[in-house]
């Protein structure tokens, strides 16, 4: 299968301002100060966005999945080890829906 040079110029071009969006934000930055709400904005907005990316969906799964979720947050604020948060939520899951 040939790649046709109107496709492989899309992509291109789309990898270029995709590029271009995240070297412009990372240069206006450098170049001006922001307002204190502005930064404290930028430095509170992981959270809210990975909430966003989970909240929906979380609303679609199980009790299992639900459970799972729980085991995760029990045990990254308990130990603060993502891995083992990780190995929690898997195996409580892995459990409450039969090890299938």
């Amino acid at each position: 299968m040939a790649l046709r040079p109107d496709v492989l110029a899309v992509i291109l071009g789309m990898a270029a301002v995709t590029y271009l969006c995240r070297a412009g934000g990372y240069a206006v930055l450098r170049a001006l100060r922001p307002p204190r709400f502005v930064a404290a904005l930028l430095r509170h907005l992981p959270g809210p966005l990975f909430v966003a990316y989970v909240a929906p969906a979380m609303a679609a799964q199980d009790a299992a999945a639900w459970a799972g979720a729980a085991a995760v947050l029990a045990v990254q604020a308990a130990t603060r080890n993502l891995a083992a948060a990780i190995a929690a939520g898997v195996a409580a899951v892995a459990l409450l829906r039969g090890g299938s």
